[in-house]
Parts: structure tokens; C-alpha cells; sequence
């Protein structure tokens, strides 16, 4: 398949990057200052997403945009305008982890103890998750990580489960690499369509 990723070079979207490339997809790596390595499969092409028109250039064409960019700016809207515009109806958007519940009903993200420096992300993300569930003319899927999300190795074993924040004895927490192959999958086998799921250890 032919793939965008928006945000193609921060430390998620350059792990969804390789990941793809390695299974033989052709991605343009999309950054406002392309940076992204010049490997076999990977075009870096450098737009401003806050720009609706470029944004819309940049991603036509393509089978599907996968976003893995920060949500204050721009907005999920925008992206999914530039979708609609572009003619591409498969969105696949990485997630935060605080809409995930703790328990039905109870996000993560509205527990007193929720660090509140990473609610200047945490809030938007989750607005864009809801924003989404409105959405019935694109084929979205919302991919949220666990609650640690870090630069690790890609071990190929994780749990996928959907609304509900996944932990074990060590935490919750999952790797860019193992989230990577996680969206790869997704991407190649289709089994969240307009709704959200999450990967975690």
C-alpha cells in the first residue's frame, strides 16, 4: 500500500515509519522539516499540516493517512478535512492514553492523580477520540498506547484490548516499536473500523 504518516519523524510516527517500510509499503514521511531517513520504501517529504491546502496535497493519493502528530496543532478536524478533500477514506490516528477507562465509565485522564503536565495533550487527544465517533464517511481507527510509552525494544509481544487501560505487575506501558507493529497490523488487517482500541504489555 501506498501510506502517509503525518508526524513521520517524532519518536512514534518514525517507529510506524520503519515499521511499514520493512513489510514492503511504500511511505512518504511527512514532517514540517523533513528529517526522515532516506531508507528503501521511505520518501520524507517535507509540508506544514497547519496548512489545509498542503496537507491536502501531501496525502493524495495515498491509501491511508496514518496521524502521529501532537493534537493541539492542528486540530483532528483539519486532518479530517484534508482526508476528505484528498480522497482518502482510511485514517488511522495515534492516541493518547488518557481516554482509556480504569474502570467503566472512569477515564484515566479524570483520576485526581493524572499528572497534570500532560494534560495540555491529554485533553485534546481525548476530544479528538470523541470527535471521531461522529465521524461515519471516513474509515477512522483511534490506537491508543498504554499509559508509559517509550523508546524500547520491538519484542512482537504485547496484549491488544479496547476501551479499557491495559497493566500488569510491572504497569501499564508499551514500547514505539511494539505500538508500530500494532498500527501495522491494523492497517493491513482491518479490525477496528471507526473505533478505538489500545496495545499495552
Amino acid at each position: 500500500m501506498k501510506i502517509a504518516v503525518l508526524g513521520g519523524t517524532g519518536r512514534a510516527g518514525s517507529e510506524i515509519v520503519r515499521e511499514l517500510a520493512r513489510r514492503g509499503h511504500a511511505i512518504t514521511a511527512i514532517a514540517r522539516k523533513s528529517t526522515a531517513a532516506a531508507e528503501p520504501g521511505v520518501t520524507p517529504l517535507a509540508a506544514d499540516a497547519t496548512d489545509a491546502a498542503a496537507l491536502t496535497a501531501a496525502i493524495k493519493g495515498h491509501d491511508a493517512v496514518v496521524s502521529a502528530m501532537h493534537f493541539a496543532n492542528p486540530g483532528i478536524a483539519e486532518v479530517v478535512e484534508a482526508a476528505r478533500a484528498a480522497g482518502v477514506r482510511r485514517l488511522l490516528v495515534v492516541g493518547g492514553a488518557g481516554s482509556l477507562e480504569v474502570a467503566p465509565g472512569h477515564r484515566l485522564i479524570d483520576q485526581p492523580d493524572f499528572p497534570p503536565e500532560y494534560l495540555g495533550e491529554a485533553r485534546p487527544g481525548a476530544d479528538a477520540l470523541d470527535y471521531l465517533r461522529g465521524i461515519d464517511d471516513l474509515d477512522w481507527t483511534f490506537l491508543s498506547p498504554s499509559a508509559f510509552f517509550f523508546e524500547g525494544p520491538r519484542t512482537g509481544t504485547f496484549r491488544l484490548g479496547k476501551d479499557a487501560l491495559l497493566s500488569n505487575a510491572d504497569g501499564s506501558s508499551i514500547s514505539f516499536a511494539d505500538y508500530a507493529i500494532a498500527m501495522a497490523d491494523e492497517i493491513e488487517h482491518p479490525a477496528n473500523i471507526r473505533a478505538r482500541f489500545t496495545v499495552g504489555y
